[in-house]
Order: C-alpha cells, then sequence, then structure tokens
C-alpha cells in the first residue's frame, strides 16, 4: 500500500512539511498540466496573475535572496537594492536556485527549502485576498493569503516594482 506522498516529489513533500510545521494550512494542489509560469498558473486555476506569488531567487554577495513578487510584476532590482542599504542584486542562475532552495526554476516555492533564505515580501500582493504561490514543482501549487504567506516566511514586506 502506498501513502499519497510516496508519489509526490521530494521538494513538493518538503513545502507540505514546511507549511504544516509554520501552523499553515497544506493547501497543495497538484496538476496534470505544468504551470511553471504566473501565466500559466493564473490560467489553470482561473485567477488573476497579479494574485499569483512569484518565488524569485537573487544573488546577493554570494547569498541567496527570496524575493516574493507579483506575477504581474517585474522586480526593479535598483529599488529593492536601493530601499535595503545593499549593492547590486543579480538574478541567481538555475544552479544556484537548486542549491539554495532544493527546487528547480519554475517551481520554487516561499517555503521548504533547506535552510531558511531571506525572504522579501511584494506590498502590492496584500491586494488580494488569496494568493497562490508554487509548491516545489512545475505541477504544483498552493494557496495562502498575504498575511499567513508573510509570517510562515518571516518575510520584509517592501515595495518591489
Amino acid at each position: 500500500m502506498h501513502k499519497a506522498t510516496d508519489l509526490m516529489p521530494d521538494p513538493v513533500i518538503n513545502v507540505r512539511s514546511a507549511l504544516t510545521a509554520s501552523g499553515a494550512q497544506d493547501t497543495v494542489r497538484t496538476f496534470d498540466v505544468s504551470v511553471p509560469t504566473a501565466a500559466a498558473a493564473a490560467l489553470v486555476l482561473g485567477c488573476d496573475v497579479a494574485a499569483i506569488t512569484n518565488s524569485l531567487v537573487f544573488e546577493l554577495d554570494g547569498e541567496p535572496l527570496l524575493i516574493l513578487a507579483s506575477g504581474a510584476a517585474k522586480v526593479d532590482t535598483a529599488l529593492v537594492a536601493d530601499q535595503l542599504g545593499i549593492g547590486k542584486i543579480r538574478r541567481a542562475k538555475p544552479d544556484f536556485v537548486l542549491k539554495h532552495t532544493g527546487q528547480e526554476v519554475g517551481g520554487v516555492a516561499p517555503v521548504g527549502h533547506p535552510s531558511r533564505i531571506r525572504t522579501l515580501l511584494d506590498t502590492s500582493l496584500q491586494e488580494h485576498p488569496l494568493l497562490w504561490a508554487g509548491a516545489g514543482d512545475h505541477n504544483s501549487m498552493f494557496s495562502i493569503s498575504y498575511e499567513e504567506l508573510a509570517r510562515i516566511t518571516n518575510a520584509r514586506e517592501l515595495q518591489v516594482r
């Protein structure tokens, strides 16, 4: 007899475990189609692309910086760096993302990483009562409120565009 989690990829299991451990609801849904972009996810979910939370990994002095941004936004790295009083922020390469999150680009979740990552949360996401975020692979997403996402990620809320 197999458990449902036996068929799930490890990154999705890690996200589900992180949600449960943080006291959040496990709302992970896995789809038959791939949802690696905000537009693809919004189409499958029937929601506004702006309610999709992209988990974007950047590199800052060799360390990861996770920015949870609206799917309708392009992160302004110069604005973010200026607000944080830091140097240049660079988009991380896929191998760097996988090393620090345990998840592939296009499926990165806000949680479920091997260790805590410094996280920023796009304040424009608070306009949506329900957000959707990647859940560790290209086929899985979970729903959450802005407040709950801020709490479970311990993210700093910031204007990112």
